[in-house]
């Protein structure tokens, strides 16, 4: 792998789109050419390929935070 593209692999804890499947999670490893994503607020990672995941503005994880949040709040107890 080149320099290059190992600079666009996000980094453990980064947050990112996965944007072939159109989710947001935190990057929590690689293995072997894929980088696995868990939803932020947790639940079942999934691999994506790095060249098809973007890491999120600040203003874009803000506002998956808060949606997550506003689901959260509209489950049953």
């Amino acid at each position: 792998m080149t320099e290059e593209a190992e600079a666009a692999i996000p980094a453990p804890g980064a947050a990112v789109r996965d944007t072939v499947r159109d989710r947001v999670g935190r990057v929590m490893g690689h293995a072997g050419p894929y980088v696995q994503l868990r939803p932020l607020a947790g639940g079942r990672e999934w691999d994506a390929e790095p060249g098809l995941v973007r890491v999120l503005t600040p203003a874009e994880l803000l506002s998956a935070l808060v949606a997550e949040a506003n689901a959260r709040s509209r489950r049953p107890r």
